[in-house]
């Protein structure tokens, strides 16, 4: 049996649910037949060796079995994503009102009443924010993927015989020798060929949390022609998949499977494309449907008042759908798209990583920080300070045995790991070299001995056992950890020499010393010793005990400088700092102590494992500080968090923390994270520090928010306030306020106005505190100040039907004949337009910010400019030929001073709307 028998060759025509059923079957049979084959079989199948792929081979093993990339959203060809940029519901909104106009303005009209002005202008409307968004959509697609390239995800690939070099994840080939180490993602289905006490979470595949042991050992018959009871796939030893976490240990495998033919491949193949929906997503589908049930509620009554008074119902319902239009905010998802696209290239110049083009107004929303402390907020940089016997003097045998431990241990070295080996280096052990007469050097330690088996640190246990030997056949099982893990693993104590039982006085004289360092802000680990422990060569979880404590190891990572000043600059922006960390309580609130997070309580992994989820819920809201967790607990206080109904972000760098991130509105991680921690987070920071952050990161995601909330909330306000007006005139009016063709093109001239939003200025005071997407606050908006434009458009109309009209016109409505009302008419709609238009781009200004406009805060130049010139285009729109093929008639010198006193008033009350509607509400945007 070879895998080109049964692993079917790539076929990029043919994707059909049978064919991908007889392939997934095929799959499974070679996976099991891989599990199964000797390693000089399996070499021999894949043309490869113990050391790796030979270079020249790697080509066509990539155009046989298809790129190492897992079934996905492929990207579509060019005319497709530009249809796709006219796929939204206000769209089809406004094809559907154009094809009515057709059928109403020319199929169904005649002669001289034949007119396309209305669908024409209505398709300039979709023209433009189709193209627009497309536009916007492409620069952001090639934004993500140019920032995505910057965090690619690698593995350490072995060809040729190397030794191994870190190769992009979707360049590894079936054959490639991969590296496995603690932290790694595997980066596809894996026969392990070599194993030393490697443990991997396969949550991704099965669910379960509790890591697994793989092993370098042969399957039994696991063939797919075995009996009913054969073990599942993901049960084989042998076999690593794609997606799985290593949590502890070393491994050497090949690789058996890629891509969409892996077990992870297999199982997203179907999810393929979509994502999860997030509180940004549901906040602007909930906008959309307030808009959406306005419409409907208004076009119907528009309609009927409209066909009644005027007795022209054909005109009625064109203007009715005119009104439906001016509702809909079609410029909206461009706007949403420019403004996040915008603010991801922003933050790349900061040196901070978008993953996830909506997690930017996630992270302006927040109001919770959860941090990991190591590295966020301190220096990153443990140094071991002490090495202690149990009386707590100094003692080089304990810093014999700690480096016997790390440096012998075969997971990825931590920074405490290499603070104990730098330490060892610099001074060296105690054991005397019988040859030389001299002390021996930690060189000649690690020579002197070679490691047989550990017992990997996990999260549960949190310790890290490791059995060493040395060429008489002696062995030695040393044992580091928390103290308190340590301890209870220990029934002896080593005092001056000797060894003595561990009594209750002498356990709690270590727990106290323990305390007392870390009362210092030092981080204390208890060491342990065991001579020829039974298990040597099979080392377990059973073999930890009887052991002999020998001292303590205490190190130091002080608090960044940086740290104080960033933890206040949060608070000031709406932003509490819990901090969820492994390490010790004493630790922990030592160092939130000098940084200045309260540390009055402090809950432990212990507490929170006992508590209920009421009572989990209570202790958060007052506790800052929890130590001790395990990743499962870090979850689940997240989870608890935005239950009551904050927005989280975690932001961590371990395998420990890709769980809480996971769980978060927002995760976050930094560019040197391990594998698991990267692939989890949204945001990735090129430098870790809280400050970048803060001024880079949450800052921009405020603004962000803000510049898209002002264009729904001006739009929906203004509008909806021109609806109003419109069924005041359509009762009081002897003919329509606009007809529908004015109408259409006051909104297209508003909309490409605000075109510049993305780019405008935020006042400091609105990135002081979160925002989060809230459909409500559109709603107290737009009723709150809808209608104070409409008092003023009432106050226009009867400026000029009792006084401007009549002066151009010659005399009363009543009183003129038909040449004089259709002047007098195109007056009174030249002057609503140019009015509308005033009021709609000064409304723009007074509510950008809650300061004076144009004295305490300045819009943009594009901003300004294209208002200006909006505004412009309006008041000469009436003397131009197409304000004339528009019906509209020239203004007086009359009408000016009334404009001006209508938008100088609106202009006041408008501020004193805005300062009632933040009294009330706290904040306008």
């Amino acid at each position: 049996m070879t895998m080109r028998n049964l692993f079917v060759r790539v076929d990029k025509n043919s994707q059909s649910p049978a064919r991908r059923g007889n392939q997934a079957a095929g799959q499974q049979q070679w996976l099991r037949h891989a599990a199964t084959a000797t390693m000089p079989e399996l070499f021999r199948e894949l043309n490869s060796s113990e050391e790796g792929l030979a270079a020249e081979r790697v080509d066509a093993a990539r155009e046989f079995y298809g790129a190492n990339a897992v079934a996905q959203a492929t990207k579509r060809p060019l005319p497709l994503r530009l249809l796709a940029a006219f796929a939204d519901p206000f769209t089809y909104i406004l094809v559907f009102i154009a094809a009515v106009s057709v059928l109403t303005d020319w199929i169904f009209a005649t002669g001289a009443d034949r007119d396309l002005s209305t669908p024409l202008i209505i398709g300039t409307m979709v023209l433009v924010s189709g193209v627009l968004r497309f536009i916007q959509d492409e620069k952001s697609t090639v934004a993500a993927e140019a920032l995505a390239e910057m965090v690619e995800s690698c593995a350490e690939v072995e060809r040729d015989g190397d030794g191994g070099n870190e190769t992009p994840i979707d360049e590894i080939v079936i054959g490639d020798v991969v590296h496995l180490s603690s932290g790694d993602v595997v980066p596809a289905d894996l026969r392990i060929f070599s194993a030393r006490d490697l443990f991997v979470s396969q949550a991704s595949l099965t669910g379960e949390s509790e890591p697994v042991e793989k092993r370098a050992s042969l399957a039994a018959d696991a063939s797919a022609t075995a009996a009913a009871s054969a073990p599942a796939l993901t049960d084989l030893e042998s076999l690593a998949f794609m997606g799985s976490t290593v949590i502890s240990g070393n491994a050497r495998g090949i690789v058996v499977a890629t891509g969409a033919r892996t077990m992870f491949g297999e199982a997203t193949g179907t999810l393929a494309g979509r994502k999860r929906e997030t509180s940004f997503d549901a906040g602007i589908k909930s906008t959309s449907r307030l808009l959406m049930r306005l419409m409907l509620a208004m076009l119907p009554v528009v309609f009927v008042v409209s066909g009644a008074t005027k007795g022209d119902w054909v005109s009625a319902l064109l203007f009715s759908l005119s009104v439906a239009v001016g509702l809909t905010p079609e410029m909206l998802p461009m706007l949403v798209t420019t403004c996040l696209g915008k603010g991801a290239v922003d933050l790349s110049r900061h040196h901070v990583i978008v993953k996830r083009l909506d997690a930017i107004q996630d992270l302006g929303a927040i109001d919770v920080l959860c941090t990991d402390k190591t590295g966020t907020l301190t220096e990153d940089r443990i140094v071991l300070e002490r090495h202690l016997d149990v009386n707590g003097r100094e003692d080089t045998r304990v810093l014999r045995y700690a480096f016997l431990n790390s440096y012998f241990s075969t997971g990825v070295k931590n920074l405490i790991d290499n603070a104990i080996v730098e330490r060892a280096l610099a001074e060296g052990t105690d054991e005397v070299n019988a040859t030389v007469g001299s002390t021996t050097t930690a060189e000649e330690l690690a020579e002197r001995y070679h490691g047989i088996d550990e017992l990997p640190f996990d999260f549960e246990r949190r310790r890290l056992s490791v059995v060493v030997g040395d060429a008489a056949g002696h062995t030695r099982m040393v044992t580091k950890g928390a103290l308190e893990e340590v301890l209870a693993v220990c029934s002896s104590v080593e005092v001056d020499g000797q060894v003595l039982p561990l009594t209750d006085e002498l356990r709690t004289q270590a727990v106290r010393r323990g305390e007392a360092l870390a009362d210092e802000g030092m981080r204390v680990l208890g060491v342990a010793r065991k001579n020829e422990p039974a298990g040597a060569a099979t080392l377990t979880v059973a073999d930890e005990r009887n052991m002999v404590l020998i001292g303590y190891l205490a190190f130091l990572d002080p608090p960044k400088e940086s740290s104080a000043a960033a933890i206040r600059a949060l608070a000031a922006h709406g932003v509490a700092t819990k901090v969820l960390t492994g390490d010790s309580p004493r630790v922990a609130a030592h160092v939130c102590r000098a940084i200045g997070i309260d540390a009055e309580h402090v809950l432990t992994g212990v507490d929170v494992e006992a508590m209920n989820d009421g009572e989990l819920a209570d202790a958060v809201q007052r506790t800052n500080i929890f130590a001790k967790l395990s990743p499962a607990q870090k979850a689940r206080v997240v989870c608890t968090l935005r239950g009551l109904g904050h927005a989280v972000a975690y932001m961590g760098d371990g395998v420990n923390d890709a769980a809480a991130m996971r769980e978060s509105d927002c995760g976050i991680s930094v560019d040197s994270a391990v594998d698991v921690a990267r692939e989890a987070a949204d945001i990735i920071l090129l430098e870790k520090d809280l400050m970048v952050l803060l001024e880079r990161g949450i800052e921009c995601g405020r603004r962000t928010y803000a510049n898209m909330i002002k264009y729904v909330k001006m739009t929906v306000s203004s509008n909806f306030g021109n609806i109003a007006s419109v069924l005041v005139a359509a009762a009081l009016l002897p003919f329509l306020p606009m007809t529908a063709v004015q109408l259409l093109l006051l909104n297209l001239i508003y909309d490409l106005t605000c075109t510049a939003i993305p780019w405008d200025n935020v006042d400091e005071d609105a990135i002081r505190t979160p925002r989060r997407w809230d459909t409500a606050s559109v709603r107290r908006f737009m009723v709150a100040f809808g209608p104070l434009s409409s008092v003023f458009d009432i106050l226009t109309f009867a400026a000029l039907f009792f006084f401007v009209c009549p002066a151009v016109a010659g005399g009363a409505w009543g009183t003129l004949d038909a040449a004089g009302q259709a002047l007098f008419v195109g007056t009174f709609q030249a002057g609503w337009f140019i009015e509308s238009m005033w009021t709609q781009t000064l409304v723009v200004h007074l509510i950008r910010t809650e300061k004076v406009p144009f004295v305490g805060s300045r819009a943009s130049l594009p901003l300004c400019a294209l208002g200006a010139t909006g505004i412009a285009v309006a008041c000469v729109l009436p003397v131009t030929p197409l304000g004339a093929a528009l019906d509209f008639c020239a203004l007086p010198a009359t009408f000016w001073p009334i404009l001006a006193t209508m938008v100088a008033g609106y202009a006041a009350l408008a501020m004193l709307a805005k300062r009632r509607y933040v009294r009330r509400n706290g904040s306008l945007l």
